[in-house]
C-alpha cells in the first residue's frame, strides 16, 4: 500500500495530465481535507516532488483566498534537451540535482524507466564512494556521458 505522499502525488499528477493548460490550482487546506491530513503535509509533497528539477513551476500565494499553482513544464525538442543537460550538469553535480534531471527526462519519455534506473544506479553515493568534490565531478562525467549517448539520435 502506498502512503499518503504517494496518494497525493498521484492525485495531483492524475489533475495535471486531464488539465487542457497542464495546470493545476488548489487549495492546500481543502486538499488537506480530501486526504484526511494536515496542510504541511501537502506542502512536502509539493516541495519535495514537483520541483523545477522535476519539470514543474510552483507558485504559491498565502492567505484567505490563497492557492497553489503546479504548471508542468515540458521539455520541447531533443535539441533543446540536449542543451537543458548540458547546461544543468556542467563540471559538477550533486545527487539530488542529477536525480531530479533524470526524473524530468523520464517523465518527458526522453529515457525509458530502465535506462532511469540504469543511470540512478550508476550514480549514487554508494557507487561512487569517493570524497566530495571529485564525486560530483565524476557523477557529472558519467551522467553527461550517459545522457548524450542516450539522447543521441
Amino acid at each position: 500500500m502506498r502512503n499518503i505522499s504517494d496518494l497525493i502525488e498521484h492525485y495531483l499528477k492524475q489533475i495535471l495530465q486531464t488539465s487542457s493548460e497542464g495546470t493545476v490550482e488548489i487549495q492546500r487546506s481543502e486538499l488537506a481535507d480530501k486526504f484526511s491530513c494536515v496542510p504541511s503535509q501537502i506542502n512536502y509533497v509539493i516541495s519535495t516532488r514537483f520541483t523545477l528539477e522535476k519539470g514543474y513551476y510552483v507558485e504559491s500565494k498565502r492567505g484567505g483566498g490563497g492557492y497553489i499553482r503546479i504548471q508542468r513544464v515540458d521539455l520541447p525538442s531533443l535539441e533543446a534537451v540536449q542543451r537543458h543537460v548540458s547546461h544543468t550538469v556542467g563540471a559538477e553535480i550533486d545527487q539530488t540535482s542529477a536525480e531530479g534531471l533524470i526524473y524530468q527526462l523520464e517523465e518527458a519519455d526522453f529515457l525509458s524507466e530502465r535506462e532511469a534506473r540504469l543511470i540512478r544506479a550508476a550514480i549514487t553515493r554508494e557507487a561512487l564512494s569517493i570524497g566530495l568534490p571529485l564525486r560530483d565531478q565524476i557523477r557529472a562525467k558519467l551522467l553527461k556521458a550517459m545522457l548524450v549517448t542516450l539522447l543521441t539520435k
